[in-house]
């Protein structure tokens, strides 16, 4: 039995097919059987899946009598299936690589769900693949198991069935299909997800949803278009909440559901152009005869068009729509008159900043898309200060962050009339992102991007062909912005040539180490003994800096690693310290004594300072920890997934010196044995670390800062290396 049934039905498929039925049977994962349905395609869609199945014997073909529609083809593919799960792709879309070996570990690893989820890309005609609010939402959610009574934000995935992996025993015991018309896909997909006792969820874009262009002209008078009125909603609603009706075990999500259908169907209201007062009528009965025992409306103003056409009440909601649309447009015209001149006042005083001389002696800085004070730019800063205090700093922060510049920083807010007088008159710009694109670079301004860490996953342009990693990318801004560039700084050769590939510009090469690491190299015993104290470390206790990086395809921080079961394998003696990606809110991390919540602190150079040992995944953490010369293991228990989808510049688990940085594990225990039979920091491991630094770390002797401050401020050479 194969492990997934893929069911493509076809129709007017024909100039797409070939390319969808290539994208799955090329997946490295092959343990599948492909159906292809057709039910007399005018334009021979079936003749090519007769081709497939005639040269691999994974392909099925089956022809239906003209007219069955998408829900008889869809039927007949899912009757036909032996496989554990089933999938199902449009005739005209395809499947990105990766995408069915992504789908296998993610059920593996979720315990066999009855559903998964996975995410989409979408391509408008002539279009560019876009990530769509589904991926989004999917980023949003925990891995699972899931049910719908427990996360009813489910219900706003797209309501497709070409988003999930459905499992065959759930379809064939609580009978699922497909009905006819439009809205027939959209109610199996709510059938699956309530019927579902365990979703699970795999942020990562499986799917290009391509759109075709609309030809009216080949309208297919064979294919049935029930299903497409207001009215067969309803229809279709009710055909739903009968299902829930007829599977007590599903009673409890009626009143989630009810609510969904009651939402969509008041929505849909206004779009109604003839026939209204029927329209209504039909939605007042849907309301009498599934509507939960003890359902209310909400109260007051929210509730009132819910009531009035769960009531039936025709002339009553008429003109309380009417009341509305009145008062809506009175209240918007001074808002967006106000909107509308505060831009233009904006635009306006900026165009005329960008008339005045530049300051030589003004310099903007930024971090993290304004974040605060830190990184590569906070060192240039202090080192700035220093050695050119003719150049004054300003930074960009959010209006958020503004309590967390330390005392006697000048700084400016974004919007305001002094940051648009900043940007228009300064003439050095330093951040660690790009600037944003309201920013227009006038002749004589210098911009340095400092970057924020040696790349190991692919960036820029090479994200082209990882449209996971991409996640919608605008290649042809980030040009633009690339443009502005003078001075790429760069902390290592491996650096200089992938910013090279990766950011195609004019800009100037500045191989002076990353100035954020100078600390490594200047911190003395006593500060360090401070800071581990002020983190609560014991003298002698052993600390261990856990730091995995950010994966794009998960909305919420994950940890690989079982920290409780770690702690209790290396006892009291050693605290773990455990540091999310900025990009996670919140780590969830057990309470214990031994494990130490360093998430929110505001220095990861501090931690890495205090830290013995350092366990990482894929982050660049790795490049900067090595400069302190001490044990590093890679944690990678998800490395193929990982470089599939996100793409690296190198092979970091390959044993090689100069690309495995120590010891690598792959499990909570594997990890525990590191540190407690001395492997953490052998003598090979010791010698791989040395290999390491060597490629990654040549230039980190403290003084990277001033080399960037000599190079770029005061307009003297001196850096090791660069064009």
């Amino acid at each position: 039995m194969p492990r997934l049934s893929v069911i493509i039905p076809v129709r007017r498929a024909r100039g797409h097919l070939r390319e969808c039925l290539e994208s799955v049977l090329s997946q490295s994962f092959t343990d599948i059987e492909v159906i292809g349905v057709d039910d007399g395609a005018p334009d021979g869609s079936g003749l090519l899946l007769d081709e497939f199945a005639a040269r691999d014997d994974r392909v099925q073909a089956i022809h239906l009598p003209a007219g069955e529609g998408p829900a008889g083809r869809r039927n007949a593919g899912a009757e036909r299936a032996v496989g554990n799960h089933l999938l199902f792709l449009e005739g005209n879309f395809v499947l990105l690589p990766g995408a069915l070996q992504a789908v296998a570990d993610a059920l593996n690893a979720a315990g066999d769900p009855e559903l998964l989820l996975f995410g989409h890309h979408k391509r408008s005609f002539r279009g560019r693949p876009r990530p769509t609010r589904s991926l989004e939402l999917l980023h949003e959610l925990p891995a699972g198991p899931l049910t719908l009574a427990d996360h009813p934000e489910l219900l706003d995935v797209a309501q497709v069935s070409w988003n999930r992996a459905v499992r065959r025993t759930l379809h064939e015991s609580e009978k699922l299909a497909f009905g006819p018309g439009q809205h027939g896909e959209r109610m199996y997909a709510l059938q699956t997800l309530a019927a579902a006792a365990s979703v699970a969820v795999l942020p990562v874009a499986c799917v290009e949803h391509r759109q075709q262009r609309y030809l009216p002209e080949l309208a297919d008078e064979s294919e049935p278009t029930d299903g497409s009125t207001p009215l067969q909603l309803v229809e279709a609603y009710s055909g739903l909440m009968t299902f829930l009706r007829d599977r007590p075990a599903l009673h409890p999500l009626r009143t989630l559901l009810f609510e969904r259908a009651a939402q969509e169907l008041l929505a849909g209201y206004p779009s109604v152009e003839r026939r209204r007062r029927r329209y209504v009528r039909s939605v007042a009965e849907f309301h009498r005869r599934h509507r939960p025992e003890g359902h209310r409306f909400p109260g007051g103003a929210r509730g009132l068009r819910p009531q009035l056409i769960g009531g039936g009440r025709f002339g009553a909601l008429g003109a309380l729509d009417t009341v509305l649309a009145v008062r809506r447009t009175m209240r918007s015209v001074p808002a967006a008159i106000r909107a509308r001149a505060k831009r233009t006042l904006s635009a306006r005083y900026y165009w005329w900043q960008r008339r005045r001389p530049l300051d030589r002696g003004l310099a903007v800085y930024a971090a993290y898309w304004n974040r605060g004070v830190s990184c590569n730019p906070e060192a240039i800063f202090r080192k700035a200060q220093e050695l050119a205090p003719q150049v004054r700093g300003v930074w960009v922060v959010s209006k958020n962050q503004v309590d967390t510049v330390p005392p006697g920083i000048d700084h400016v807010v974004p919007g305001t009339r002094r940051y648009w007088a900043t940007l228009a008159r300064a003439t050095y710009f330093i951040n660690n992102v790009n600037f944003p694109d309201h920013l227009v670079k006038r002749p004589g301004q210098v911009h340095v991007m400092t970057h924020h860490g040696t790349p190991l996953k692919i960036m820029g342009l090479d994200q082209q062909d990882y449209p996971a990693a991409a996640q919608g990318l605008n290649f042809d801004r980030l040009l633009q912005r690339v443009d502005r560039w003078d001075w790429s700084i760069s902390a290592n050769p491996h650096s200089t040539e992938v910013w090279a590939r990766a950011y195609p510009s004019a800009a100037r090469s500045l191989e002076t180490g990353y100035p954020r690491n100078d600390v490594f190299s200047t911190a003395t015993a006593g500060q360090i003994a401070e800071i581990r104290a002020a983190l609560g470390i014991r003298p002698g206790q052993r600390s261990v800096l856990y730091a995995p990086t950010h994966r794009d395809y998960e909305a919420s921080f994950t940890s690989r690693i079982d920290l409780e079961r770690l702690a209790d394998a290396l006892g009291p003696d050693t605290v773990i310290m455990v540091r999310a990606h900025y990009f996670y809110d919140d780590a969830g991390l057990p309470d214990r004594p031994s494990i130490l919540d360093v998430c929110d602190h505001p220095r990861i150079e501090e931690l890495c300072l205090a830290a013995d040992a350092l366990v990482t995944d894929y982050s660049s953490v790795m490049f900067d920890y090595a400069a302190l010369d001490r044990p590093i293991v890679v944690h990678a228990p998800d490395w193929e997934m990982y470089r599939t989808v996100r793409g690296v510049c190198f092979d970091l688990l390959s044993g090689e010196p100069g690309d495995t940085p120590g010891a690598v594990s792959t499990s909570t225990d594997e990890l525990a044995r590191i540190f407690l039979d001395g492997t953490w920091n052998s003598p090979e491991n010791e010698a791989l670390r040395a290999a390491f630094r060597a490629r990654f770390c040549p230039y980190d002797d403290g003084r990277a800062a001033e080399r960037v401050v000599r190079a770029v401020l005061l307009g003297e050479g001196g850096a090791p290396g660069g064009r």
